[in-house]
């Protein structure tokens, strides 16, 4: 008996969307048409991701970006992520999330990240990501977790933190191993976290064959950028003081303020001691970075001036530093939808080489 039609439309449009859909989750021992190798040429590629926290701050800029921009140029293979899926350990609101994801894209462009020699992608975007860390999770043990920094620090906060705040390294190691990823830029906090990849990497290798290469660190050599109000600490967007954080996107007049306003002692003159004398050394870390000279050139420059006036020379080097950046931001901002294209072939670019890797995880796993 013939079915409906529209039942027979059902089936039809079902087959369309199959064939259009991408094959991910076929084995490498069931596919004809390989898609492009994933081995990094030259053998080596970085890997690194950034939460999409809306516009980055003078601590994401000189810790982590400025250290992409000149990997780019040093490494043959890189990708750098926009990670989503990280993000929303902590509430967020869908609307905000969207335009802080394209939000740090124009950021990333406006410091200097070139897509046509890194691939810059959304971390959800690519399934791949999910898929992988779920499987690395299996050969994770609780007691290993436990010990992180990141569950350490942020479940204390918290009281009790998600599943998925405890599980975050999991899905970095993911991300890292999914490409294959010989490098990885990261700061002293971040070092046990690689350090996990590297054992999820052997972990895997020993029991299912050689596969992923162990990662290695990349470490910044630039200072932590601290509080201008306390610096004690790291400076951090998620500070309720208005006055501690410099966004790349602060105008001239808002950078003057703060600066202005930042926490220093009862010593007029102008030296590096980060013990001793965090709030004045911190300006002299800032000056150094943003003027692209030594600590030593920087505390020179400041010699015969007291706090006050220093900070009017640091303010000078960041405003100019950070002006063709703020004006670029603003220019991409205004053309939305090719920031979202420049994502979009981001990200095929990167489930082209995610693809291949998660197929034969799977056919070792003993999926298919």
């Amino acid at each position: 008996m013939a079915l409906p039609v529209r039942t027979n439309l059902r089936h039809v449009f079902r087959f369309i969307h199959q064939l259009n859909s991408p094959k991910r989750y076929m084995c490498a021992a069931s596919t004809e048409n390989k898609l492009p190798a994933t081995e990094p040429p030259g053998g080596e590629r970085v890997f690194s991701g950034i939460q999409p926290t809306g516009v980055p701050h003078l601590g994401n800029y000189l810790g982590a970006i400025e250290n992409w921009v000149s990997l780019q140029n040093q490494y043959p293979s890189v990708l750098y992520s926009i990670v989503d899926l990280h993000s929303i350990t902590q509430s967020q609101d869908p609307a905000q999330l969207r335009n802080n994801i394209v939000d740090m894209a124009a950021s990333l462009l406006a410091c200097g990240i070139d897509p046509e020699r890194a691939i810059l992608f959304q971390q959800s975007q690519v399934s791949e990501h999910a898929e992988l860390s779920w499987i690395l999770g299996c050969l994770t043990s609780m007691p290993r977790l436990r010990h992180l920094p990141q569950w350490k620090m942020k479940s204390k906060q918290k009281n009790e933190g998600s599943v998925g705040l405890y599980t975050y390294p999991v899905l970095q190691a993911a991300d890292i191993l999914l490409y294959k990823s010989t490098h990885v830029p990261v700061g002293e906090d971040q070092v046990q976290h690689l350090e996990l990849a590297q054992d999820l990497a052997r972990i895997f290798n020993n029991r299912y064959g050689d596969l992923f290469p162990e990662p290695r660190a990349l470490m910044s050599s630039t200072r932590k950028v601290k509080s201008l109000r306390d610096p004690s600490a790291k400076m951090s967007k998620s500070d309720p003081n208005a006055m501690a954080t410099v966004t790349i996107t602060d105008s001239p007049d808002d950078i003057a303020l703060k600066i202005r306003r930042a926490v220093t002692d009862f010593t007029s003159e102008v030296t590096f001691d980060p013990e001793t004398r965090p709030g004045v050394s911190n300006l002299v870390t800032l000056h150094a970075a943003m003027a692209t000279i030594s600590v030593e050139d920087a505390v020179s420059q400041a010699k015969g001036l007291d706090t006050g006036v220093y900070k009017k020379l640091v303010t000078e080097a960041v405003i100019q530093r950070l002006t063709p950046i703020r004006e670029e931001i603003e220019r991409l901002r205004a053309d939305r939808t090719h920031l979202e294209e420049m994502l979009a072939r981001g990200t095929q670019r990167a489930r082209e080489l995610a693809a291949p890797v998660l197929r034969e995880v799977r056919q070792r796993v003993g999926f298919c």
